[in-house]
């Protein structure tokens, strides 16, 4: 520590900091136009200048480091006239137009100059006069009221590292633009508004649809309620409508957001909205109130249950709702129906990795913070597109890669990361197990392994060496086509690391050995002692904004809240004090069980909330049948195509028109908080499950989401010490046992979970969907950028549909030219499930015999998908291979 004065004031600071970080932690505040805590200090602005004893000149305060002894002015007359000149210099040439601007209320360049009595220029100068951009979807460029701080260059540039924008030109004509004056629609932006949010004054704005000035608007804090992120956000409210939406600095986050997070907000206030129950009469949907149907969904219940017993019925849960409401659905099914029937979308997406890990490791979640992976020498990125999937931890690792952090990629698909990689491993889908084995044979075989952690650490070394012991990088060749020799040198790079992090999604994930593939992911972190410190660990990104939280309260068929399996003694004594209940014992079914139990008639009612199985599901024609033929009531905000087929409708809030949690991806349990009321007669979900658990005999009366979270705390060990007014400002990890814990930011420190981490050999085999005569070619799904999920949510907004309007499939050149396909072409993908039309992309970022298909629309991958045959571990589907047939329209029966 040093210490220095500033305005007659000790400050004690770190070495190193500069005198602004000095004299903003002893809360003096000091202007600036160009700072950003973010960014390397470059001094642009001038505006931060101070006075210091003994210096010949000024010093810009957000560049010059703190000495000991320091004597500085922040207002001496010097400054105060040096920051009006400054001004009076900057306005020479900017539109003085604050009457109609819309940055008016929000720049600081209108505040500096009201707190320096700066009215107009004294300078006669040459005004600046460009075109504005407005070819965005999202927002407007006018570099006429650009000042040239360099702030949404460098956040480009340094925090979000998409590199879209730079300073053309020289003298008076520099100004911000894309390369080669290209206009923002044809540049490399991704639309993530994170340029917008610092510019100080109005060079950069969203594209409004309704006016408004920003005193006339008030903010509140919540959680994003799209990837599993977890990004802190202001929404801007204006009446009772949320019309603008700002990033918040968290731990998740740090200040950045992406498109959707920023501008697809239009789905809140929609006039698409559910505003009323709906029951089906005579084939129809049609309005009714809420006592009506809540007695409908009760009196149907009760009559199931007593025909058929409580397993007749099934619920799933979502991912999208916050905690307490996944909490109370699941005291709806086990406490109040009496079935363990109850499940959620994890199934289809991370099963196999709270099955895998929790195998291995003891705890089937993500081990390190998301941001910590800028502390990683080396980046092992399998089957997680994650600039597109996730795009602010996309941010954190091009950081990383910035910083000097070695990137290895593989994936079946030229992901953007794939570009920038050290080594890029063009894997076939579905032989990420052989391609790990592999690994782990040569760093054996190499001696690259960590002895000490293995001794120390870990159990069953030797079944993993002898499982591995055949596995060369020359079998591995014929089986993932990458090259022996590629594959030594990402297997030397990842052991030969202090510190290595693996980052893997739902390419991993979603194979019918997918709880196998992440086994392989966990070997190669235990043999290398990956785990338990900064910089490394197995770091699955949760694919929804609280997918992790689900699982948490217990969505799941053979666990209760905190993973307490339901048939355990102690597990069934403390919530049948908790609740008053007995509970059943026996595992529920699944999600790729209950559809299918209902086709066949054994489930007779479903109960979905907050979920699309017509869409997310595998084998939509399947899916539909089950749907149809059980008595369905569909809880949700819109009328998703699985709504159309409900018996009942009951409408819901959105995150913004409620309070309660979410649980990110890295464990972060952070606050979800009301900002405008719901339409209609919408309700939150905890609410419409609370009159359910009242009309069933489980009487509830939480007076709100805070009295739930209080019970959750009380049967979940891993969030006993965690309270809203604990993260009030900042979420916490659990576990979190008591409320003198700090949380726990990365897992298995000093000892892993389930005492020793246990290795867990696993031998590669083909998926039955490769090799069948008549569907030769391999299609894979995934997300785009521009979607989320089923597009519940962000088909309702504008700008992305008209950058993202319609499905399509990528196509390799080769097999285009084969089939005799064009860019363009409406094209044929059939497998045994049934058969889809879409619009040609050629491009070679899949292989010769691979196709990609996003699966965010209707009719569309997972109509082809594969829904039977089921993970043996955790029954998740394959979605990732699946065996098709692919001819341009016309060829297939057209």
């Amino acid at each position: 520590m040093i210490e220095c004065t500033i305005n007659g004031q000790v400050v004690q600071t770190k070495e190193g900091q500069t005198i602004y970080e000095a004299a903003t932690s002893a809360g003096i505040k000091i202007p600036t136009l160009c700072y950003d805590e973010r960014l390397k200090p470059h001094g642009s602005c001038r505006i931060c200048v101070v006075e210091v004893a003994g210096a010949r000149s000024l010093m810009a305060s957000c560049s010059t480091p703190a000495a000991n002894g320091m004597v500085i002015q922040t207002e001496s007359e010097a400054v105060v006239t040096a920051r009006k000149e400054i001004l009076d210099l900057i306005l020479a040439n900017h539109p003085l137009d604050c009457l109609t601007c819309e940055k008016a209320g929000r720049c600081t360049l209108q505040d500096l100059c009201f707190q320096y009595d700066i009215e107009e220029s004294s300078f006669d100068g040459k005004r600046k006069n460009y075109d504005k951009d407005t070819s965005n979807e999202f927002y407007v460029a006018d570099q006429s009221k650009c000042i040239l701080c360099g702030k949404c260059v460098y956040v480009c540039s340094q925090v979000q590292s998409t590199e879209a924008i730079c300073f053309i030109d020289r003298g008076f004509e520099t100004h911000v633009g894309t390369p080669f004056e290209m206009g923002l629609s044809e540049s490399t932006c991704v639309s993530c508004g994170n340029c917008i949010s610092v510019c100080p004054v109005g060079a950069l704005l969203p594209k409004r649809k309704e006016k408004y000035r920003y005193w006339e608007t008030r903010e509140v804090k919540t959680t994003c309620a799209y990837c599993g992120v977890g990004c802190q956000m202001k929404l801007l409210v204006k009446e009772n409508k949320v019309v603008e939406i700002l990033p918040d600095k968290g731990a998740a986050n740090e200040g950045l957001l992406c498109v959707k997070g920023r501008f697809a907000h239009d789905f809140i206030g929609h006039p698409d909205r559910l505003t009323t129950p709906l029951i089906r009469r005579n084939g129809t949907l049609e309005p009714a109130s809420w006592e009506e149907a809540l007695n409908l969904v009760t009196e149907k219940i009760q009559t199931i249950r007593q025909e058929h017993g409580a397993d007749a019925i099934a619920g799933f849960s979502s991912a999208r709702v916050t905690n307490e409401e996944n909490y109370l659905m699941n005291k709806l099914m086990r406490g109040a129906i009496g079935t363990n029937n109850i499940d959620h979308c994890a199934r289809l997406c991370h099963a196999s990795t709270v099955a895998g890990l929790a195998t291995t490791l003891g705890s089937g979640a993500m081990t390190n913070p998301m941001a910590d992976v800028k502390n990683a020498e080396v980046i092992f990125i399998t089957g997680s597109n994650t600039t597109e999937a996730h795009p602010v931890m996309g941010a954190y690792v091009r950081q990383a890669r910035k910083a000097g952090s070695k990137l290895i990629v593989a994936d079946p698909r030229e992901i953007e990361l794939a570009e920038e990689a050290d080594l890029f491993l063009k894997i076939r889908p579905g032989s990420s197990v052989a391609l790990s084995n592999a690994m782990i044979h040569v760093i054996l075989q190499e001696k690259l392994e960590n002895k000490t952690f293995i001794e120390e650490h870990t159990e069953d070394v030797d079944q993993l060496i002898a499982a591995v012991a055949e596995c060369t990088p020359e079998w591995a060749e014929t089986v993932t086509g990458v090259p022996a020799e590629t594959i030594r040198q990402a297997a030397r790079m990842y052991a030969d690391s202090h510190a290595s992090s693996i980052i893997y999604s739902m390419g991993i994930t979603q194979h019918v050995n997918g709880t196998e593939n992440v086994m392989s992911l966990s070997n190669l972190a235990l043999v290398t002692g990956n785990l338990g410190k900064p910089g490394a660990g197995v770091n699955p990104l949760r694919g929804q904004n609280n997918v992790q939280g689900a699982c948490d309260m217990g969505a799941l068929p053979n666990v209760m809240p905190a993973y307490q399996p339901v048939n355990s003694p102690e597990t069934i004594a403390r919530f049948k004090e908790a609740w008053g209940v007995a509970l059943p014992q026996s595992p529920g079914l699944t999600v790729t069980q209950a559809i299918p139990a209902a086709a066949e008639g054994s489930v007779k009612m479903l109960y979905v909330m907050g979920e699309n199985p017509m869409i997310s599901d595998p084998d939509t024609h399947h899916v539909k049948e089950g749907l149809e033929k059980a008595f369905l009531v569909v809880q949700d905000i819109f009328l998703t195509e699985t709504g159309q087929l409900a018996d009942v409708v009951l409408p819901a809030a959105v995150f913004a028109e409620k309070e309660g949690t979410f649980t990110n991806t890295e464990r972060r349990v952070q606050r979800v908080r009301q900002a405008v009321m719901a339409p209609g007669e919408a309700r939150p979900d905890w609410w419409i499950l609370m009159q359910l658990l009242n009309r069933l005999g489980l009487e509830s009366s939480y007076k709100g989401p805070k009295d739930i979270f209080e019970e959750i705390r009380r049967v979940a060990p891993s969030y006993a010490g965690i309270s809203y007014d604990r993260i009030e400002e900042e979420g916490l990890c659990w576990p979190c046992p008591a409320e003198s814990h700090g949380g726990t930011p990365i897992l298995h420190v000093g000892k892993i979970a389930r005492g020793a981490g246990l290795f867990k050999p696993v031998q590669w085999q083909p998926s039955p969907e490769l090799g069948q005569e008549a569907y030769p070619d391999i299609m894979t799904t995934g997300r785009i950028l521009y979607h989320f999920h089923t597009r519940t949510m962000t088909a309702k907004s504008p700008g992305i549909e008209a950058i993202a309007p319609e499905n399509y499939v990528e196509i390799h050149p080769e097999m285009a030219s084969a089939k005799g396909i064009q860019e363009g072409d409406l094209v044929a993908i059939a497998s045994p499930r049934g058969e889809i039309r879409v619009k040609a992309r050629i491009t070679d970022r899949v292989d010769a015999q691979v196709v990609f298909v996003p699966f965010h629309w209707s009719e569309g991958a997972n109509v082809l998908t594969n829904g039977e045959v089921l993970d043996p571990y955790c029954k998740i589907p394959g979605f990732k291979v699946t065996g098709v047939n692919v001819e341009k329209t016309g060829d297939l029966g057209a």
